[in-house]
């Protein structure tokens, strides 16, 4: 008797073969690569949940707003359709000049034997129907696997799928790289079988795409895309995750209740995967995670329900008396890493010779190893070219979405005014004290209104760069239209979601006060290897 998709998704994962109707002993999930493993994302995020300080600007919209929603929103379904729309024209051009009839949608729980096409952007493989009308989209697959998947779920123009074995391996496949036992099934990673300049090639791929389908801009306006900066770290890197675990409806755990499972999503499915350990996680982090699922287990019948666990690196510096040895600074110091799991505990985080502290479950990058190297190049970016005679002494900065002050403090240097704008109270409070901490006396913090969240600007525009970095959504029009209004010299957009970050950039330059901007350069840094996810940024200045 066959089940419902919703009967199926409410089942334990090792119970499948048996709805599916097939030998448990002969289901092999991910032939080639079920041995391995997992991780979080980013604040795509912090674990796998949404960017942490997501409601930063967050507002009420106003009717005239709320008609204009028709604004992409960079949904990871929005994204994968266009990379299915894709596919299918180009699977029409290369066969019949006529368009094909819709094939029937396959049978749910129905096998399928695919050629995989392309990598979409969401980190799926994608594979053609036969006749060309319809899309199978195919986790954990590379560019010419031919793979046996089983169909999920099934939509107007394409199917998802569950992929049951790979039986020819693509060119580009290496299993061997694989390093997490996980892989395969947890929805943190994606990319584990791939090389790092294929993942590089990837997202920079992925950051010409975003442009092309979301800017709504004439091609002829988008310089050509920079090479992705490549990670330090391509495994222990993430400083911070946030694993989970689910729990009775009401009346919490009673006495001798079993232990739930505690990790991430399982892919594909709505109930989380078990899971011991995830090598993308700091050593810190890693060490936590165990300690926390053994403080569950040992503690479960305090917890009224599931809960989200908070696993976040924290550094100290312990200075020794060769602190003044300028030939060799990293010997001045020992570093010791502890785990954080109180989300209002403050934890310190260091960049270069920056120190940042800030509460624990607020949103700082996850990724030390690249910081340095990545608020260098902003830094680098902010710099105002001058004419002979002019004086370089003369400029300023803003940095909105401030947060803790990674920016103004990084790639502060230099600028005569800085001035930190954020909406969390919290954020503003950190940001100030370390501006203190790092000697940064020339900066300011206010907590920003989002319907005039440059009010108290006073920096001459032409002199002044700006640098935002917004929370996955992007910016909102009124937020853009202020930032043209005020008119900065020199902008420099941070995104995790260069989808959003491509339709923003589209706006701002397609008004008539954004006309005089010019795209610079465009490109990424690889803040999550192994994952689909990419750091983008936009360099615009002002003509005149």
């Amino acid at each position: 008797m066959k089940k419902s998709v919703g009967t199926a998704l409410r089942i334990p994962y090792g119970y499948l073969p048996k709805l599916w109707g097939i030998n448990r002993s002969t289901y092999r999930p991910f032939r080639t690569i079920a041995s391995q493993n997992m991780s979080g994302t980013k604040r795509p995020g912090d674990g796998l949940g949404p960017k942490a300080g997501g409601k930063r600007w967050k507002r009420n919209k106003t009717a005239q707003e709320a008609k204009s929603s028709l604004r992409s929103t960079g949904s990871h379904e929005e994204i994968l359709l266009e990379d299915v729309k894709f596919l299918l024209g180009k699977s029409q051009e290369s066969g019949s000049s006529h368009p094909q009839p819709q094939s029937a949608v396959p049978e749910q729980f129905s096998q399928v034997e695919l050629s995989i096409s392309m990598l979409a952007s969401t980190g799926d493989g994608l594979a053609v129907s036969q006749d060309g009308t319809r899309v199978y989209v195919v986790p954990f697959t590379v560019p010419g696997d031919t793979v046996i998947a089983k169909i999920v779920k099934s939509f107007s123009s394409y199917s998802m799928t569950d992929l049951i074995e790979v039986k020819e391996p693509s060119n580009e496949r290496s299993d061997d790289l694989i390093f997490c036992k996980y892989f395969g099934r947890c929805s943190g990673c994606q990319f584990q079988m791939l090389s790092e300049e294929f993942q590089l090639q990837h997202k920079k791929n992925v950051i010409a795409k975003a442009m092309q389908n979301f800017s709504n801009m004439d091609p002829s306006l988008i310089p050509p895309i920079g090479e992705v900066m490549p990670s330090p770290l391509l495994r222990g890197y993430r400083t911070k995750l946030t694993p989970h675990f689910d729990g009775p409806r009401r009346g919490g755990f009673k006495e001798g209740a079993p232990i739930p499972d505690i990790g991430f999503q399982l892919k594909g499915r709505s109930f989380v995967l078990d899971i011991e350990d995830c090598p993308i996680g700091t050593d810190a982090v890693r060490g936590g995670f165990r300690s926390q699922r053994d403080y569950v287990k040992d503690n479960l019948q305090t917890f009224k329900r599931g809960a989200t666990l908070l696993l976040r690196e924290s550094t100290e510096r312990i200075f020794s008396s060769a602190a003044n040895d300028e030939e060799d600074p990293a010997r001045a110091y020992t570093e010791i890493k502890t785990c954080i799991t109180d989300s209002k505990a403050l934890v310190t985080e260091w960049v270069g010779e920056s120190k940042f502290a800030s509460p624990a479950g607020s949103f700082f990058q996850n990724n030390n190893s690249i910081l340095e190297k990545f608020t260098a190049f902003v830094q680098e970016q902010l710099v105002i070219p001058r004419l002979p005679g002019q004086d370089p002494s003369e400029s300023y900065l803003i940095d909105a979405y401030c947060g803790s002050g990674l920016f103004s403090i990084c790639c502060g240097h230099g600028f005569k005014g800085i001035l930190g704008v954020d909406i969390s109270p919290q954020s503003i409070e950190s940001a100030k004290k370390n501006a203190i901490e790092n000697g940064i006396h020339n900066a300011r913090f206010i907590t920003g209104n989002a319907e005039a969240i440059f009010a108290d600007v006073e920096f001459p525009p032409e002199y002044t760069s700006m640098v935002i970095d917004p929370p996955r959504k992007g910016c909102d029009e009124l937020f853009l239209s202020q930032l043209l209004q005020l008119g900065p010299k020199r902008l420099v957009y941070i995104s995790c979601n260069v989808h959003t970050m491509a339709r923003d950039i589209g706006w701002l330059v397609q008004q008539d006060l954004g006309k005089d901007y010019n795209i610079d350069k465009i490109g990424g840094f690889d803040f999550f290897p192994q994952t689909h996810h990419v750091e983008g940024y936009a360099v615009l200045s002002k003509n005149g």
